[in-house]
Formats: C-alpha cells, structure tokens, sequence
C-alpha cells in the first residue's frame, strides 16, 4: 500500500494528527494504522463520565470523515525511515512519503501468574470489562494511587463496588498534590467508604484477596519501534519543537520526548489536551505548515465531588503559592521556582481559570497569593 502520510498508531493523537494533515492538504493519501479493533475515540470518558451514564457512542473521534483510510486490528512491527517503508504483524507492507509516531503507551505491569484476575485499564474494552464486573458488592481492589487510580476508585464505589486502594505513597495523587492536600483527599476518600492502604507495595497481585485487581499505575511509552528503526529515544521518542524526529519521520502525542519553548525544558506528557494539540500541530507540519509546538498544557480530575483542572508543570517537589477560598475544598495553587515565577497551576474546584493561569506562566513574573482569581 503506498500512502503520502502513514500514521502508526490509532489514538487521539493519530486522529488530531489526521485533521492537523486536512487543514494543509485537502488530498494526500492518509493511512492510520491502529493496534485496537476500534477507530479512535476520546479517552477521558473511560474513568469519567461512562461511569455515571454517560453515552458511549458519543465517544467516536469520527476520523474516518477526514478522509483517512484506517486499518485496524494491526501493528506496524517493523520500520526502515530511509526505505520509507513499514510492515504489520500480517506481513503487508506500506510505502509512505512521511509517517507519524504516535504509539502511545502499554500500561505498567504488575508481578503476578493470575492474569484473568488483573484488569489493566487503558482501553474502551477495559471499561467494559471492568464496567461489567463492577456491580454491587463487589469486591475490587485499585493498585496506584495517581490520576487514573483516584478516578477509577471513585467510578467504581459509585458502581456500588468496596474498593480498596493499595498504592507505596503517602498520600492519594502524591505525586501532583501538596502533602496537606493530598492527606485531605486520602481521608475523604475513607469517608466515602474506600478502603485506603498507603505505603503499600505489591509482591504478586495472586495475593490480593479480591474479586478483580485493576491496575492503574501510568504507562511505559511505547518506543520499541522506534528503538529499532535506529530512532533517538529517551523517556519516549525525542522530537524537536515541530515533531520531527528525523528527516520525514515524526512523532506525537504520549510517546513524544518533546521540548516546551515557554517552560523551558523536555517533557512527555500523557493528557488528552496534549494528545489532541500536539497531535494536530505535528500532523500540520507533516503537510508543510511549519508550526512551533508552544503550547501550555491542561489536564483535569474528578475525584468523587472534588475536581481540578491544572496547567503547566504541576509537581509536588516544586515549592507552592496556595490561595484558598475554603481551606482543601475550593483554591488555587501556584508551583514556583526558586524566584517565585510560576511553572503550573492547580485550580482545585475552581473552573475556567485555565487561560488566566498560562498567561501568568508565559508573563514569567513571580506570583503571590490570589494570582489567579
């Protein structure tokens, strides 16, 4: 099959990648090759809004009517960037005159032999594995306690599931949260009735005492193709600023090593903001646009009635400014540099504040209490 553009990878970055091509090239030949028997949907809804009734049709990104042919059910398992040549795991081959890495990731694994008694939840078939197992009474037991972990514990005590939490930190989103805030949200989540073991390390999942194990611990980048095809990989596949990797070779979305030109510095980020602008912007560039990627990312949360959106780098080794409107329920928080400029905020229970604060990051002025209001 010969195709202008080959797009490895059937996710959200594959189909933004896809309307990124449209925009600047209204009648390329657009192939995009997709491990899963679906096209691309929206993934947030899977530990969200699914949980509480929402419309699972609604979900289809519609790829298809940008005029991309999908193969699906496929993996590229070999790529020659100098051939300009890949091929799946069913021996077809694929000539391309530019191809996109957008691989994604495969979740973290957990040891154990009992594989049918772990759900590790990535996929619209892994809700609808767990989504079927979780009724009333259940016993479900929730290993990570980070942003699909949180979500997915709260989805699943909705579903009427006992939910208990196993995870080595201190505190539920440990790694996003100021220590204060992160014991609050630990004990509301006891108060909801989730059985929560910090400090907690798993030996096997086999001794796990529960009806399903679900593992919610981030994802490894998948890279190994590009490992192979001779590609520069750290943390992912490292990109430039316009996605490129190398030549007529680019890479976007969850697998990409890529440098932000307002913060300063490479990250891998595996939001769905991210995946849908880096995804068209790097699409854009394959088709000749020559767009700087220069965009702050957002992500967001809900936990239980709690909820946030953030931007930026929001980590909790990074010193903070905190603005509370009512302590651990409704504020915003700042995370500073040593001068005080901010690198990321957090709006906890605060909405639409997302422009605001990654005006306040682009300004690079230090910020004090009620920067964002």
């Amino acid at each position: 099959m010969e195709t202008n553009y080959l797009i490895i990878g059937g996710g959200m970055t594959g189909d933004a990648a896809v309307k990124g091509i449209r925009e600047h090239d209204a009648d390329g030949r657009i192939v995009l090759v997709g491990a899963e028997s679906h096209p691309p949907y929206k993934r947030p809804p899977l530990s969200k809004g699914l949980w509480s009734g929402g419309d699972e049709a609604k979900v289809w990104k519609n790829t298809e009517e940008h005029g991309a042919e999908l193969v699906l059910g496929r993996r590229i398992v070999s790529l020659d960037p100098q051939a300009k040549r890949a091929v799946d795991d069913e021996g077809d081959e694929y000539a391309f005159d530019k191809v996109l890495l957008a691989t994604g990731g495969t979740p973290r694994r957990l040891p154990g032999e009992n594989v049918d008694h772990v759900v590790y939840f990535r996929t619209l078939d892994d809700f609808r594995k767990l989504h079927g197992i979780a009724g009333e009474g259940k016993r479900i037991t929730v290993v990570g306690g980070g942003f699909i972990g949180s979500e997915l514990a709260a989805a699943l005590t909705g579903a009427g599931a006992k939910v208990t939490m196993l995870f080595p930190e201190d505190g539920l989103a440990w790694r996003v949260l100021p220590a204060d805030l992160s014991h609050f949200v630990t004990g509301y989540y006891r108060d909801k009735g989730v059985d929560v073991r910090t400090g907690e390390s798993i030996a096997s999942t086999d001794d796990i005492d529960a009806d399903i194990v679900v593992a919610g611990l981030g994802i490894v980048p998948n890279v190994e193709l590009a490992e192979s095809a001779g590609l520069p990989v750290d943390n992912g596949i490292v990109v430039d600023e316009y996605g490129r990797v190398a030549g007529d070779v680019f890479a976007a979305g969850d697998v990409a090593n890529y440098p932000s030109i307002p913060l300063g510095k490479r990250f891998r980020v595996e939001h769905e903001d991210h995946a849908n602008t880096h995804g068209k912007v790097v699409g854009a560039n394959m088709a000749g646009a020559n767009q700087v990627y220069d965009h702050i990312p957002f992500f967001y949360s809900d936990m239980f009635d709690l909820g946030y959106e953030a931007v930026g780098e929001v980590d909790s080794r990074l010193a903070t400014v905190e603005t509370w409107q009512e302590p651990n329920r409704k504020g915003t928080i700042a995370y500073v540099d040593d001068d005080g400029r901010p690198r990321g905020f957090l709006m906890w229970n605060v909405w639409d504040k997302v422009d605001q604060a990654r005006e306040l990051i682009l300004a690079g002025e230090p910020v004090g209490e009620g920067a964002v209001v």
